[in-house]
């Protein structure tokens, strides 16, 4: 295998491993908040990851070029997307998740035992 070739898979594995952990946090977190923080983090990472993997794949100047601007416009577009969704959420009154206080003394009891 060419050390391109490596390169390459390297770079869109991981951009997939972060992309994988932006589903997780999306399926394990309890709100909007929380959710909005963990995909606008690290899928733009992923997909910088990936667009990455493209830009040295492709071995050309002029690709990469364009593959420079898409990562250049997710760079700028993810957080913000993530900043107006929460801002929204929070203008309508949702409220940020909070641990129940009979729950927050039974994990206290629970790490004490420990």
């Amino acid at each position: 295998m060419a050390l391109t070739t490596a390169v390459v898979a390297g770079l869109a594995l991981f951009g997939l491993l972060f992309a994988v952990v932006a589903v997780v946090g999306v399926l394990r977190f309890p709100d909007l908040y929380t959710r909005a923080h963990a995909v606008s983090k690290s899928d733009t990472l992923g997909v910088g990851l990936v667009l990455a993997a493209a830009a040295v794949a492709s071995g050309s100047v002029g690709v990469t070029l364009k593959i420079l601007f898409l990562f250049a416009f997710m760079l700028v577009t993810s957080p913000i997307a993530a900043h107006v969704l929460a801002r929204s959420a929070s203008l309508d009154g949702v409220e940020a998740w909070q641990v129940d206080p009979e729950e927050r003394e039974e994990r206290e009891e629970t790490e004490d035992d420990q």
